[in-house]
């Protein structure tokens, strides 16, 4: 099943109501609008969702109303279920297995400065916990330092270990963990530089920007299979720009602004993350409207 996975998936976020607690109503219309834009699924429980700032009830409710939403529908779901502790980990793990998700990712254990023995030790315990394919994931900004090649070797050897999502700048050693491990599948997690992996053979993308420009990314990972490099050039420029205006403002607070410009109510983010300026909102509303962005929305 390892190759079936790839594709280009959302790194859902999650809708939260006034007060900042989860709207399971507020989620429903957000993957409605998510689920349209013929993505390969949907990756559930991420960074993207704040999965930061949830506890496991929360994100154990979330996981159900997706897959709730998701009946029926074509898609995938990997749900995302790295936290601090290795128990939390499991315990969603299996419960995303009894909701009928396909496979799950997790961060790399984070709380602390956790050598590369117990970053291995990890997984392979959160492998083990069921049998759906693991992904697992290279993310340096998040964690605050890589994890050495040998050792991504060493953990992709891992029973029930499908693939990576690398969300890293750095393409050679993308390319060289290629190379040792091509059986399994590579997404990649920069979406602004999308085009960059993809032309090295990433066989998938999960994104953030995806929740609201799905169905550019689709036609820009499309774009690079059948070799129209000047068209997936032109579809990366349009993921710039947006991504730009992203980082000006706050990202996850920027993308639950770019979904109010449209008439969809996801909420504010969890505190304390803020939208920055007090003109963010009407920037973004600036930005939805632009042709070359519109153009995209589903």
């Amino acid at each position: 099943m390892t190759k079936e996975l790839a594709g280009m998936y959302a790194a859902l976020m999650t809708a939260l109501d006034d007060a900042g607690e989860f709207d399971p109503v507020r989620q429903r219309a957000l993957n409605d609008y998510v689920l349209r834009q013929g993505l390969a699924g949907l990756y559930v429980g991420g960074s993207s969702g704040e999965s930061g700032l949830l506890d496991r009830a929360e994100l154990e409710a979330q996981q159900a109303v997706v897959a709730e939403s998701a009946k029926g529908r074509a898609g995938r779901l990997i749900a995302h279920v790295g936290m601090p502790s290795l128990r939390d980990s499991i315990h969603l793990a299996r419960n995303a297995q009894r909701l009928g998700y396909q496979a799950l990712s997790a961060l790399p254990p984070h709380a602390y400065p956790f050598s590369d023995e117990e970053i291995f030790a990890y997984y392979r315990d959160l492998a083990a916990a069921t049998d759906l394919p693991l992904i697992v994931y290279e993310v340096p900004v998040r964690t605050g330092r890589p994890i050495a090649l040998d050792m991504l070797v060493k953990i992709m050897g891992l029973p029930n270990v499908a693939g990576i999502k690398f969300t890293s700048t750095d393409l050679f050693k993308f390319s060289m963990l290629k190379r040792r491990c091509p059986e399994k599948v590579f997404f990649f997690g920069f979406d602004e530089i999308y085009a960059a992996a993809g032309a090295l053979g990433a066989e998938g993308g999960i994104g953030t920007t995806y929740n609201l420009l799905g169905k550019l990314y689709v036609a820009l990972d499309a774009a690079l299979k059948s070799g129209d490099l000047a068209r997936a050039q032109e579809l990366q420029d349009i993921s710039q720009v947006f991504v730009e205006a992203l980082l000006d403002i706050g990202v996850l607070p920027g993308m639950k602004a770019g979904f109010a410009a449209i008439g969809i109510d996801v909420g504010p983010t969890r505190a304390p993350m803020l939208l920055r300026g007090t003109d963010g909102a009407a920037r973004m509303a600036e930005v939805m409207a632009r042709p070359d962005i519109s153009a995209w929305l589903a």
